[in-house]
Formats: C-alpha cells, structure tokens, sequence
C-alpha cells in the first residue's frame, strides 16, 4: 500500500466513478456522489478544491467503503 498524498477533485471524481459512484448534486462549493450496491446506498462528499487534504480524503474513502489499496488500484 503506497501513502495517500492530496489530489485534486478531477482524479478523486474520477477514482470515484471507476468505483461506480455517480455525481448527484452539488451545494456550494461540495459535490454529493452516490453508489447503490445490493440495497446499501453509500453517500460521499467531496469539496470542489484544487487539492483534497490527505486527512479529508483518508475521510472520503471511509464514507465510500473504500481500501486504500483499491483506490490506488483505480489510479
């Protein structure tokens, strides 16, 4: 597993997607994306910034269920 570093909001959306998350709405300057896997709906948010915080992301991947090595994997 290699460490997280800050990525902008385009690769973290994109990540996101690969993972089947689609982008639902936005409010401000934050984006809500949305997965449905076998009636479990997982809600993310992620703020439209240049570059995402490594704590904020290390956030963004618990609130989608996701290992930091599968999100390596989808990078």
């Amino acid at each position: 597993m290699g460490r997280l570093k800050p990525l902008s909001f385009r690769e973290i959306k994109r990540r996101l997607e690969a993972a089947g998350f689609a982008e639902t709405s936005q409010k401000g300057s934050h984006v809500k994306f949305v997965r449905s896997l076998n009636d479990v709906v997982d809600t993310v948010i992620v703020p439209k910034k240049s570059e995402v915080p490594v704590g904020t992301l290390r956030s963004i991947l618990s609130q989608a269920h996701l290992d930091p090595d599968v999100w390596d994997r989808l990078g």
